[in-house]
């Protein structure tokens, strides 16, 4: 099911057009993982095609040193691609994901921002990049993501 109450109608009117009658009753948007990870759409830029999202960083998603986990950063990161992907195109589902860590997210930033943009299409494969910034805009890790149209 779809929140209406929390996305932006200019996105639902993306999901609608890109998803049509593939939004079933099971489809949940945002995702359970999403909420779970307490993330928050701050920006969405049609002409740009950019997507940014908030995420805490929670004591649960730390590793041993008490850093943001690795694979909390790529679900940050696949919770702002994977949005992206249906707000510019049919279903698709991501094929392949590289990431690069550049800082250690430490708990004293609070939040991490991830900004997704699609860079193009090439028959039904989709190419997106992502950026992970603290709120100063200092590049913590990026990403690129290539992903399949599904008939």
């Amino acid at each position: 099911m779809i929140d209406r109450t929390r996305i932006p109608n200019e996105l639902l009117i993306l999901l609608d057009k890109n998803l049509g009658d593939n939004i079933s009753d099971d489809f949940n948007f945002p995702p359970p993982v999403f909420d779970t990870m307490q993330g928050e759409i701050i920006d969405y830029n049609v002409a740009e095609k950019t997507l940014t999202n908030r995420f805490p960083i929670l004591e649960e998603h730390h590793n041993p040193y008490g850093n943001m986990q690795g694979g909390i950063i790529a679900a940050a990161i696949d919770n702002t691609i994977g949005p992206l992907s249906l707000f510019v195109s049919p279903p698709n589902m991501t094929r392949q994901m590289d990431i690069k860590y550049s800082k250690i997210i430490s708990p004293d930033l609070s939040y991490i921002y991830v900004t997704a943009t699609f860079i193009k299409q090439y028959k039904r494969q989709l190419f997106f990049e992502a950026i992970v910034n603290n709120n100063q805009a200092e590049k913590l890790a990026s990403a690129q993501s290539r992903h399949w149209i599904i008939d």
